[in-house]
């Protein structure tokens, strides 16, 4: 059976990661992404350039798209050369930016029409998943397009989970990235106080990191912290971006989540001081600010 050619839309921060993953298979990878600069390492690696999505759809078997934000996947599928104007026949598609669950369900409607399949499959980890290929994947859409897609999963990821149908997968990412929310701000001002007392940072977290309050934040973002190193695995401007659709899609539920609520204003104080560029981590520099530190 002839191996499927894969396109790739997207080698940001993880997107790169993700797509060099598939070529160190042995994959045949076609790639587009906004900024040719960002792809000149893959592509001296084998990849092959397209100029736009819709290339890239005529090309290949299957598609990955991970994108910034809910415009960006907007324009990659329904643009005048998005992926959607030159999908062929059987093609499958898979969205892995975090976005709109509404609108990874109308991307699932507009493929079935055009005879393709469509799968929301956003992840978690960050750029160090994203390298390690550890990633958390959370996938929503039909079951047999899942499947065929899977060994592409288990490449870049770990924990990879069939939610249900189209949307699912975003909806997940939802719940994830609430989590996280509320995570970061423990971490953060847990940082804040045991600064403020005057404790050695390093030593605390050797002491908390193996009890109750371990986790991803603290083993892999709190050293970053007192390091002074904010460079992102996750923009603080894309996190903000998730939060907002959460807070939507809870309003639209008709749900009260105070705590994300205030976790989004912090975030947006920090995107004021010029930061929406640093890691999620940065949410500290408002705290400290705040704590007159």
């Amino acid at each position: 059976m002839e191996t499927p050619k894969t396109g790739w839309i997207g080698t940001g921060v993880m997107g790169q990661s993700m797509a060099r993953h598939l070529m160190n298979s042995g994959h045949e990878v076609h790639i587009y992404t906004r900024s040719r600069e960002k792809a000149a390492d893959l592509e001296k690696a084998g990849a092959i350039w397209c100029n736009c999505p819709a290339e890239v759809a005529r090309h290949t078997d299957q598609v990955f798209t991970m994108v910034g934000f809910p415009k960006d996947v907007f324009q990659v599928y329904f643009g005048e050369d998005g992926v959607l104007s030159g999908v062929r026949e059987g093609a499958i598609l898979v969205d892995m930016t975090t976005t709109k669950p509404s609108l990874a369900q109308e991307i699932y409607q507009a493929a079935r029409e055009r005879n393709a399949q469509f799968v929301d499959a956003p992840v978690s980890g960050g750029d160090v998943g994203a390298r390690n290929a550890t990633l958390s994947i959370m996938v929503g859409g039909d079951k047999e397009a899942v499947e065929k897609v899977h060994p592409f999963f288990q490449l870049m990821g770990k924990n990879i989970i069939h939610q249900g149908d189209a949307g699912a997968g975003q909806h997940t990412k939802m719940v994830n990235q609430i989590t996280i929310a509320g995570t970061m701000i423990g971490v953060c001002e847990a940082l804040v106080y045991g600064s403020k007392a005057g404790l050695d940072l390093e030593t605390v977290l050797r002491s908390i990191g193996s009890g109750a309050a371990g986790c991803w934040t603290l083993d892999n973002l709190a050293p970053r912290i007192l390091a002074r190193n904010f460079d992102p695995g996750f923009f603080i401007d894309h996190f903000i971006k998730d939060m907002e659709i959460a807070l939507s899609e809870a309003a639209r539920m008709d749900l009260c989540l105070p705590g994300l609520a205030l976790v989004n204003q912090l975030y947006r104080s920090v995107k004021a001081m010029g930061k929406g560029d640093r890691g999620t981590h940065a949410l500290v520099l408002a705290l400290e600010r705040m704590a007159g530190q």
